[in-house]
């Protein structure tokens, strides 16, 4: 059978046009991953070798997705793909980070540094603009803030000296000063924060021609996929590396670009046609995932935007349950329902890994995660990073300290080495390690002999087994079975890195470990959800793009919340609010249902509010309204 027999006639114009700029606009479960993994094997069946096609998303999660994808499609029929019996190399796949990391990794010594760099996360980031603000005595500025400006600048491409240069107001100053220590910090450390990783690899690109022509004759296909979610460094990384023939697909909707307040720029993929003339664009309107009901709703929420072109999704789905609203009397009583509810839908023999509830904001899963507790429903608060986690970051520090001398690493392993403190933590951070004496001095040499272990035992061991190795002989294993509060649950965190860790044990030694800390470095938030959990998962918004459950609740629907309220918002910033929605409820596959509550709870106040703006653009037709408990007090629904 022809691979093409099995795609629409939209995903299989998609995937003919191999020659050439192609703009694919797929709405929401329209199947991208199929036309991406559909179109490389149609590259490859007229005669180009899978290593030499690129595909890039955005989470570790949607990579691992694809390239699985991609290698079962191209391996399962290798005549087909006209693989014959050459051993198979495969396209390469990547998340836009790791493949910055590569191109900085591999072109090092134009940069001054090492081949394995350091990367900053989050709080490391953090706590060197802590430092910042306080060498300069800034203390209106929260060290957060200035980092978000820093992140949002080196996202449109600019350095610190350049920001420093175009600045004109006495905050900006400082923030230009604080990042000036920052990027010596950063130096110092050989490392990079992951702006970093973008912005130094589009710099190579752009300003040596050796290094851009060696990736454009090395992919000569690229494939982006959530184009709408790049920012201005990432589309620009992607020009840089198409070759003459503009050989590049990107996929994307812009009813799903809901990351601008972190960089996202919805011009890139409005002005794709603009930036390469003669462009083709294909729409993916057959939706393969939600109910007709859900998507007229979804629909209808979409189309006040008028910053798009003109999209409707469809199905041939069945006509499905109508859209469920609960008008709770606050965020207690939102909560009981949606347990409620949740209790009423197993009894129809749904599993709690088959239900997603979605907030705007974090504050929000309090009540819920209460709720869902005392009914004793199982539940996963989607948020908290597993690799943020102190047991697992101590671990991946003793053995980064060990195997890249990594001065910010060796800062945390310091931390977590009882008896040593911040006096002698910055003496041997500074080199002054020879002044120190008595046990102190001890101390140190026994941390120093033990890194050397680690690096002796990480020549020969495999990396799950190393893992064992830093969390036994560190002690940390021990420390944790004597905690009786809370390390059964920090002990079962080392656990799942050793698990983790097991993925990569079959690559060869070295490169399997290299692989593992840096897929641990670059990991997101999505890629913390655990799918082997049979659990209700709770989340934001945000973080639920990409994902799909059968039974989905929206919660907090209420004017303010959702949509949220910005000072001085702009039109932008509204239509953004409106994507959002559209996310949400497209989410959903069997039924949806909407919450919102007459007072709630914020900051200490209980507030009345008013139903979402979005409740009212949904016909009336569309959905039917929920009863609510007894509970001894009258509840008024309008």
């Amino acid at each position: 059978m022809n691979h093409l027999d099995v795609l629409n006639e939209a995903q299989r114009e998609a995937v003919i046009t191999t020659e050439g700029p192609l703009l694919v606009l797929a709405g929401a479960g329209a199947g991208k991953t199929r036309v991406i993994a559909h179109r490389i094997l149609e590259i490859v069946k007229r005669g180009t070798a899978p290593e030499r096609i690129l595909a890039i998303t955005f989470t570790n999660k949607a990579a691992a997705e694809m390239r699985e994808r991609v290698v079962e499609i191209l391996t399962k029929d290798r005549a087909v793909a006209g693989l014959g019996s050459e051993p198979f190399r495969p396209p390469f796949v990547s998340t836009f980070h790791s493949l910055g990391l590569q191109i900085i990794k591999e072109n090092a010594k134009l940069l001054g540094g090492k081949r394995v760099p350091t990367i900053y996360d989050r709080s490391d980031s953090v706590r060197e603009i802590k430092a910042a603000l306080k060498q300069f005595g800034i203390e209106d500025i929260e060290p957060r803030t200035a980092l978000s400006v820093i992140s949002k600048q080196k996202g449109q491409g600019v350095t610190a000296e350049e920001y420093a240069q175009k600045v004109s107001n006495s905050r900006d100053r400082l923030i230009a000063s604080v990042w000036g220590v920052y990027e010596a910090a950063l130096r110092k450390d050989h490392a990079y924060d992951f702006d970093d990783l973008l912005l130094r690899s589009m710099q190579l690109l752009q300003n040596h021609e050796e290094v851009r022509a060696h990736y454009q004759a090395k992919w000569p296909y690229i494939h982006i996929d959530e184009y709408q979610d790049t920012n201005h460094v990432q589309a620009k990384m992607a020009e840089l590396l198409i070759g003459k023939n503009n050989n590049i697909c990107c996929v994307g909707d812009i009813d799903q670009t809901i990351y601008g307040w972190r960089g996202a720029e919805i011009a890139n993929i409005l002005s794709f046609e603009r930036k390469f003339p003669g462009a083709k664009m294909v729409l993916l309107e057959q939706n393969y995932r939600s109910t007709k009901m859900i998507l007229a709703a979804a629909n209808e929420i979409i189309k006040k935007n008028s910053n798009r072109p003109e999209k409707n999704l469809f199905t041939n789905n069945r006509e499905g349950e109508k859209l469920g609203i609960y008008q709770a009397f606050d965020e207690d009583d939102e909560a009981g329902f949606i347990a409620r509810k949740i209790r009423e839908f197993r009894l129809e023999g749904r599993e709690p890994r088959d239900f997603a509830v979605l907030y705007r904001a974090n504050f929000q899963s309090r009540a819920i995660e209460a709720a869902l507790l005392k009914a004793g429903i199982p539940h996963q608060v989607l948020g908290t990073r597993f690799f943020d986690r102190k047991e697992v970051k101590d671990v991946l520090s003793y053995i980064r300290a060990a195997l890249y001398d990594s001065g910010v690493d060796l800062g945390r392993v310091l931390d977590a080495t009882p008896g040593i403190g911040k006096v002698t933590k910055l003496k041997i951070i500074e080199g002054g390690e020879n002044e120190l004496s008595g046990k102190i001095k001890e101390k140190v040499l026994g941390l120093r002999v033990f890194l050397t272990r680690i690096k002796d035992e990480g020549t020969r061991a495999l990396p799950s087994m190393l893992v064992r190795f830093v969390a036994v002989e560190s002690g940390l294993e021990r420390l944790l079975k004597e905690d009786k509060i809370e390390g059964r649950e920090r002990l079962e965190n080392l656990r799942e890195l050793v698990s983790l860790a097991s993925r990569f044990d079959s690559m060869p030694l070295g490169e399997g470990l290299e692989a593992f800390l840096e897929s641990a470095a670059l990991v997101s938030d999505q890629d913390e959800m655990k799918e082997e959990k049979n659990a209700v998962r709770l989340m934001t918004v945000h973080a639920s793009k990409g994902l799909e459950f059968p039974v989905v609740f929206i919660t907090g629907l209420e004017e303010g919340l959702f949509p949220y309220a910005r000072e001085g918002e702009s039109n932008d910033d509204k239509e953004e609010e409106r994507r959002l929605c559209y996310v949400a409820i497209t989410r959903a596959e069997k039924r949806l249902i909407l919450t919102h509550a007459s007072y709630r709870t914020v900051f200490g106040q209980k507030n009345a509010t008013i139903p979402s703006q979005f409740l009212a653009d949904i016909s009336a037709e569309l959905v039917e309204w929920e009863a609510p408990e007894r509970i001894g007090r009258t509840i008024y629904l309008e």
